[in-house]
């Protein structure tokens, strides 16, 4: 039985109206007219007032979800590995030097002071 059906029939076991039921969930008679027609799916919260107002459990429409909590899948795409070190080429080739100075420059900083030890004990002569 799909939920809206569920809802209808609750509802009208209990001799409530659409507007009644609306009143009591403070759903909008429009939210509770789609949610019979299965027109949208009720959120967490429409599914929590609909059944304290129904007085009735309607977790068992609440989707499972189906997927181990821990599988995951990788796919890789060997043509698109392919134009990632195709792209890294050209970059390399057309930038090499730019490359190289920012190389060059996070090497001197983050060796700074084995450097500058070295500069001030050259200088030093020892």
């Amino acid at each position: 039985m799909e939920f809206g059906a569920r809802v209808k029939e609750l509802r009208t076991g209990m001799s409530l109206s659409q507007k009644e039921l609306s009143e009591k969930t403070g759903l909008t008679l429009r939210t509770i007219q789609r949610i019979e027609n299965n027109e949208v799916k009720p959120s967490l919260y429409s599914l929590k007032v609909i059944g304290e107002a129904l007085s009735a459990d309607l977790t068992e429409f609440v989707p499972k979800p189906e997927t181990k909590p821990y599988e995951f899948s990788l796919t890789i795409k060997i043509t698109d590995m392919n134009q990632l070190i195709n792209d890294l080429k050209t970059l390399i080739r057309n930038n090499w030097k730019i490359i190289l100075l920012i190389i060059l420059i996070i090497f001197f900083i983050s060796n700074y002071d084995e450097i500058k030890s070295g500069f001030v004990d050259g200088w030093n002569g020892k």
